[in-house]
């Protein structure tokens, strides 16, 4: 894909939903639903978009503490992961100022968390129980990705690539090797596409279990969480059986997949989402019926279909706010053109809605898994990426939303590389949602979103 350049006017006054941002050396990239967009940076600095894309100012942070290249006209202030460095060589604590008012005090929560999860810091500003602002802080565990990738060859890359967030190592890969792939000019064999998908919705029936279970759980509903859990085990185990890792890790490569479903596989998935399908009427039932769990969901955590669009969100907290959109269908890829995809929809953009957005997608995930195992093509299962050059996008709807990687090549070894996780845009509609409720109720609004640390921690 060759960028489109435009002037310093011109990109700041260019029409389109915003995507993503970033930079190397000379330029500014900008990726709008309606194509890429680059501008020169003029002594390492280009015109910001954040103020009318607020969804760029994480862009905006990241290109400043990676590359040193300043947006000229910023409101933001704060960091993206140099959080404790000063240009005196002090380490301040991150002013964080709280919401006006009299009675406002401050809650902090984090970069430490209870149990097994990754750090961020939450700043509350709480009157009595209502919370009047929240400000997230991210960036506590950042990986150095995207300068490992390169100078690599696409194949030894995609190993990073699977480690953005372990949560969607399939989705990730699976952007990574189309991107790839658009950059060289190749198609995978057709039975690598189908098992491409079978593995990107596995993992997403498996995270789906696995929050629906766990916003129970925050509302005191152990039932619920004990049964979505071992759901998830059993989608997990049959992840293992077929395709030798849990996660599906390092599956997916650019040009197809590292390794065929094994003998087993396709029995013990189908065996899986068959005991799924069959207990989830009576799991949906207790959702909808225990007026208890229901006043703990509705109205709780709501993100408004104008904030949705304005971010530019997608995935279930998108289409649970009246927003239809799904990078499996639009801009597309293989093999879902011809599987007539069903993309649920709501509009009440509460916490209910997301987790009837989940639960609505587990079913279709289902079928379209059966679909798939049922019509394996025979063949090859990958191809040998050449050593060409070329510079491309790929996308890949994670069960969060699209993941989007950009890719350009020389002689077979990437150069530069930039990588946008649904997360970036859905952290600030976290903070937004928080505002709506009480912080009782931001464990079930955090995790209604589960919005990916280390998914924007690149």
């Amino acid at each position: 894909m060759i960028p489109t350049v435009l002037s310093a006017q011109n990109w700041q006054t260019h029409q389109g939903e915003f995507i993503a941002l970033w930079t190397d050396a000379t330029k500014a990239y900008a990726l709008y639903n309606n194509g890429l967009f680059t501008t020169n940076l003029t002594d390492g600095t280009y015109p910001a978009l954040s103020p009318d894309h607020p969804g760029a100012a994480w862009f905006e942070k990241l290109s400043t503490d990676l590359n040193g290249h300043k947006p000229d006209g910023i409101t933001h202030k704060s960091t993206a992961i140099e959080h404790f460095i000063a240009p005196n060589g002090t380490t301040p604590w991150p002013d964080m100022p709280p919401a006006l008012g009299e009675g406002v005090h401050q809650m902090a929560v984090g970069p430490i968390h209870a149990g097994i999860i990754e750090p961020g810091h939450f700043r509350f500003s709480i009157i009595g129980e209502k919370v009047l602002k929240l400000e997230a802080r991210l960036g506590y565990s950042h990986k150095g990705t995207l300068a490992l990738m390169r100078g690599k060859s696409p194949r030894n890359a995609a190993r990073f690539a699977a480690r953005i967030s372990g949560d969607a190592t399939v989705a990730h890969s699976l952007a990574f090797a189309h991107a790839t792939e658009a950059a060289l000019e190749i198609t995978p064999p057709p039975r690598a596409i189908q098992l491409r998908a079978v593995m990107a919705e596995l993992e997403r029936m498996a995270n789906h279990t696995s929050d629906i279970g766990a916003i129970a759980g925050d509302a005191g509903f152990a039932f619920l969480d004990a049964r979505f859990a071992w759901h998830r085990e059993s989608l997990c185990a049959a992840a293992s059986a077929a395709f030798g890792h849990r996660l599906m890790m390092d599956m997916v490569i650019p040009g197809g997949i590292a390794a065929d479903i094994k003998t087993p596989g396709p029995d013990v998935i189908l065996g899986a989402i068959s005991a799924l399908d069959a207990e989830l009427p009576s799991l949906t039932r207790v959702f909808e019926d225990y007026a208890s769990l229901q006043d703990r969901l509705i109205g709780t955590g709501h993100i408004s279909a104008h904030l949705a669009n304005r971010y530019a969100a997608g995935g279930f907290v998108a289409r649970a706010a009246g927003r239809k959109v799904d990078a499996r269908s639009n801009p597309g890829y293989a093999p879902y053109d011809v599987l007539e995809l069903s993309v649920p929809m709501e509009t009440e953009g509460d916490v209910a809605a997301r987790v009837r957005i989940r639960l609505a997608e587990l079913g279709e995930s289902a079928r379209i898994i059966r679909t798939l195992l049922s019509s394996l093509q025979d063949g090859a299962i990958a191809i040998a990426p050449p050593s060409g050059s070329g510079m491309g996008i790929g996308v890949a709807e994670s069960f969060r939303g699209p993941a989007w990687h950009w890719i350009n090549i020389e002689s077979g070894q990437i150069t530069d590389i930039f990588i946008a996780d649904p997360s970036t845009l859905h952290w600030p509609l976290v903070e937004h949602a928080a505002c709506t409720s009480i912080i009782a109720d931001f464990p079930l609004i955090n995790k209604s979103i589960n919005a990916s640390y280390s998914g924007v921690d690149l």
